[in-house]
């Protein structure tokens, strides 16, 4: 028999993963302090593999039955929309986000919509490593998500949460968070790069087996990315992104990696003090009503996963008594905003070198496109010329160093979007396609842009 041999012992951080063949005070990779953890795995002599016993024999991919592989609505749609249509029993999802942005509000949302129509038949366990039980119980009241097949656990070790499923049977199981989590198997800490992967992989076991559907909520770090090793998005099969802003009510669940559905779609949601809610049709929330224009303003059509969202951009110039004048962007690309000013000084002829200029959206929403440029650089030429862009008009464009409009892709979709909120002119780059109803004028060039908006804004 092959005797177990100890491998050379070396040094792994405990935030990143990254090995190193000693000890640093300040992990090489990640830069943390404090990290490093002595590990020696002992390893097994190769051996042969030899032939075993198949757990069922291969068929045909016609003959596999997809019925009880079909996903289940959440009951929350906007969440369902970016799953692909629902939970797939068995499926394993993380959803990260940074704390407070309403994570464990919208899970509980999901746990009771579950127990209020399948409590009878599949309840669902929602298993907190983070808050007592109470703590849980008197969020679940103020939200009103109370229901008696939802059964609640405040446990931080996989072995009891294992227990809890076998007495509960759920039909769905939300564990928050996985970073909470630990188990004796292995050593180290909750959160660490071997609990963490340990732990996913027990949860993930469990899921298969019992074709068991399971929301694991997940940390993330400084930058955004999520917290603990890669491997734990390699295990899961979805991994959603909750964004938002703490000054906006608006909450965006993003699709990363998606096995059963799409990994571009976006849910949007709105924070509100009962709770959590879809927002089904959000462009409203980035947008000011008025039936006049205003200086300075000019509406835009971005696209978030497969959805068109109309959203509004505002600038304001005013002149400068510091010798740097101010540039002030929220909810725009800060260099690309930068850009568009430069190619608006030299190819249109609007001085802003002895100018603050604020440029923002409206409604926190964040245009990352390059949709935004035509529309960004006509805010910034209203404002100082203090003529207001018609209220009914949209404008879509990518703005090139040369001046040039160039085309956007989905040009059709999003003025139909725009349409149906009442825009019934548009300035769009040429060769797109432009539904019936809306009134467009192509714009090669800045300069052509410039002189219909002047048009436009004098009502010829």
């Amino acid at each position: 028999m092959a005797k177990n041999v100890r491998s050379k012992p070396g040094w792994r951080c405990a935030e990143c993963g990254n090995e190193s063949a000693k000890w640093y005070g300040r992990c090489p990779e990640c830069q943390a302090w404090g990290t490093l953890e002595e590990v020696g795995v002992p390893k097994a002599a190769l051996a042969k593999i030899v032939a075993g016993a198949p757990s069922a024999p291969a068929r045909p991919i016609g003959e596999v039955d997809v019925e009880a592989a079909r996903a289940r609505q959440t009951g929350v749609p906007e969440l369902d929309r970016v799953l692909g249509g629902g939970l797939v029993p068995g499926a394993v999802v993380l959803l990260a986000g940074e704390p407070g942005v309403g994570k464990s509000t919208l899970l509980l949302e999901v746990a009771y919509r579950w127990a209020a129509r399948d409590g009878s038949s599949s309840p669902a366990l929602y298993v907190t490593g983070e808050e007592s039980a109470g703590q849980v119980r008197l969020r679940a009241e103020r939200t009103g998500n109370v229901h008696d097949a939802m059964y609640l656990a405040a446990e931080s070790d996989v072995s009891a949460i294992l227990t809890h499923v076998d007495q509960v049977d759920p039909g769905l199981l939300v564990v928050d968070s996985v970073q909470t989590l630990s188990t004796t198997a292995v050593e180290g800490t909750a959160g660490g790069v071997t609990q963490v992967r340990t732990v996913t992989a027990a949860l993930v076991a469990l899921a298969k087996e019992r074709g068991l559907p399971v929301v694991l909520v997940g940390h993330v770090t400084k930058d955004g990315s999520i917290a603990g090793p890669r491997v734990l998005e390699h295990l899961v099969d979805v991994v959603l992104h909750f964004e938002g802003d703490r000054h906006s009510t608006l909450r965006l669940v993003r699709g990363v990696k998606n096995r059963f559905g799409p990994a571009d779609e976006v849910g949007c949601f709105e924070l509100v003090d009962d709770g959590i809610r879809g927002v089904a049709d959000p462009s409203g929330l980035f947008l000011n009503k008025r039936e006049m224009g205003v200086p300075g303003t000019a509406v835009t059509v971005a696209v978030e996963g497969k959805r068109p969202l109309v959203g509004e951009v505002q600038a304001l110039v005013s002149r400068s008594a510091l010798p740097t004048p101010r540039r002030a962007v929220s909810g725009l690309d800060s260099a690309r905003v930068a850009m568009a000013l430069a190619v608006l000084e030299r190819r249109g002829g609007i001085r802003l070198s002895d100018q603050d200029v604020f440029v923002a959206t409206v409604g926190g929403m964040r245009i990352k496109e390059p949709v935004a440029d035509l529309a960004l650089i006509l805010a910034v030429a209203s404002a100082v010329s203090g003529r207001p862009l018609p209220p009914d008009l949209v404008v879509l464009g990518e703005v090139g160093l040369a001046g040039e409009v160039r085309r956007v892709h989905g040009v059709k979709s999003r003025l139909a979007e725009a349409a149906r909120l009442g825009f019934v002119k548009a300035l769009i780059p040429p060769d797109c396609e432009v539904p019936d109803g809306v009134r467009a004028r192509v714009c090669p060039d800045l300069g052509t842009a410039l002189d219909i908006m002047e048009a436009v804004s004098a009502g010829k």
